[in-house]
């Protein structure tokens, strides 16, 4: 049905109601354009954060994980840490 049929056979009141209706549909719709992409842009976020800490939690210890006591590994030197 073409617009002239449609207010030929129910009136200019429901071709106005039907262009309302489709025009609010069409503005919601740009509407929700704005919090869908502001997620998009948390969830990149949230990804890049997540492998830095995994990136972070899964690297080997670089230094003696016990600070209190002198490493095995090193040859024997003057203990730094302790305190008399």
């Amino acid at each position: 049905m073409s617009m002239f049929e449609v207010l030929r056979t129910f009136g200019t009141k429901a071709l106005l109601k039907f262009a309302g209706a489709v025009g609010l549909f069409l503005l919601l719709h740009l509407i929700r354009i704005v919090p869908v992409l502001i997620a998009k842009v948390i969830e990149v976020c949230m990804r890049r954060l997540d492998a830095f800490i995994v990136a972070q939690a899964s690297r080997a210890p670089t230094g003696p994980v016990n600070q209190f006591f002198h490493p095995t590994h090193v040859p024997r030197e003057e203990a730094v840490n302790v305190h008399a």
